[in-house]
């Protein structure tokens, strides 16, 4: 027979190395449901957001959605959490958060809410939930796609089921925790440095560009103040425009050579996950773009983004490239900047395309090529910067993935 392998993390804190082996708990032995509702108060009515947790209606929806259905919405105080069954591409069985931002608040009856028992750390088990610990369980008990409402199915009975590892002793449970709190907090500081950075450039897009409707900005370096007006042209008559193809998808002979083909939603990354043959860009209407040229998204999810391209590589149907005469960065900087304004005049609620005969048609402001470069360079080294710091709100996220991996058993570990 066998023996059984003991329930420990890869990583263990040195005054814990001797406490002995993690022990198993379902949840409803970790916590309680709650199913209290909100009765007669009136509390701010959240829902929740995967990768984002909490946010109120208001906030996701643009107005309170409760209604008539507010009488049965659930009473949660601070520090209680919630599982919303919607599926997401991160949490594909759904996602669970704590309540951090109220006191007290008001959700939905379709979440299963609950809160831990007072002799462990509520806190620890997020580790758990970051990792999708819980869905990998879930998985086993959904026999059928989404409900109508969106929901999957996942009873409070098969929920409250799964089993969490968890150390005997409190204090290892609470130092798990402040270890994996103190690598938040420093995410949550360096995201709103980023987010800092993000409305310090737009700030000086505003200034740098011409406000709707004026052919000057309000601000100009001083080498080129009394230069005169900046001069109106059309994206047509200022930069050569083409968009691409798709090679025969049904060709596997197309397929899988060495020329990058960019999609809609890569137009601004360094990789595709796609590759051409050169006889599957012969066969088709797919355009080369350079390093450097100005892409927009026309269609998808991603419609109306703009970017540099990254790489040389071939582009698809969905994407229009742009070539200025003389400085593809300042095209790119103050499309960016319009591109609110662009959205909202021909993408109707989010909804719908843009084409090159929209694109073709709008004005921009051009003063003489110096100064568009000054302006572009000016912001591609915010650019410089933002990127820095985005890349180190990302490493700090993989170094926490990878403690989670580490501070925790897997579930491969766990025999249930």
């Amino acid at each position: 027979m066998n023996k059984r392998k003991k329930i420990l993390p890869k990583l263990r804190f040195p005054e814990f190395e001797a406490a002995g082996e993690w022990k198993i708990y379902r949840l409803r032995e970790l916590a309680d449901r709650i199913t209290q509702r909100v009765e007669d108060r009136k509390l701010v009515t959240l829902s929740i957001s995967a990768g984002t947790g909490f946010v109120s209606q208001a906030e996701k929806f643009s107005r309170d959605i409760s209604g008539k259905q507010y009488c049965h919405y659930i009473y949660l105080q601070k520090g209680d959490f919630s599982y919303n069954k919607g599926n997401s591409k991160t949490f594909p069985q759904g996602c669970i958060y704590e309540l951090e931002e109220y006191d007290e608040a008001a959700v939905p009856n379709a979440f299963i809410s609950f809160r831990f028992k007072e002799k462990f750390i509520s806190s620890f088990y997020k580790g758990y939930f970051d990792q999708n610990f819980h869905g990998q369980q879930l998985m086993k008990f959904i026999t059928s796609g989404a409900r109508s409402d969106g929901l999957l199915n996942i009873s409070p009975t098969d929920f409250f089921s799964i089993v969490f590892p968890t150390p005997a002793k409190k204090a290892e449970q609470q130092k798990i925790a402040a270890c994996l709190s103190s690598i938040e907090d420093l995410i949550h500081a360096e995201n709103r440095k980023l987010d800092a950075l993000k409305k310090y450039k737009q700030g000086f897009m505003q200034k740098l560009f011409p406000a709707e409707g004026k052919a000057l900005p309000e601000w100009r370096f001083p080498a080129f103040q009394g230069c005169g007006e900046w001069n109106a042209k059309s994206i047509e008559n200022s930069c050569k425009m083409f968009s691409g193809g798709t090679p025969d998808t049904s060709k596997k002979e197309f397929y899988g050579g060495s020329i990058p083909f960019i999609r809609s939603a890569e137009i601004g990354k360094c990789s595709t996950k796609l590759f051409i043959t050169e006889e599957g860009f012969r066969n088709s209407s797919a355009k080369m773009v350079k390093k450097g040229d100005v892409l927009i998204a026309l269609y998808g999810a991603n419609s109306g983004e703009v970017a540099l391209s990254q790489i040389d590589g071939a582009i698809n149907q969905a994407i229009l490239c742009l070539r200025h005469k003389t400085n593809n960065a300042f095209v790119y900087h103050y499309l960016t900047h319009i591109k609110n304004r662009i959205i909202a005049k021909y993408l109707q609620g989010g909804q719908g395309n843009l084409s090159g005969q929209i694109i073709k048609a709008i004005h921009l402001y051009f003063p003489q090529p110096e100064e568009q470069e000054k302006v572009a360079n000016c912001l591609s080294e915010m650019d410089f910067i933002l990127t820095q710091q985005f890349n180190k709100v990302e490493k700090l996220k993989a170094h926490k993935r990878g403690l989670l991996q580490r501070l925790f058993p897997s579930l491969e570990e766990v025999d249930v």
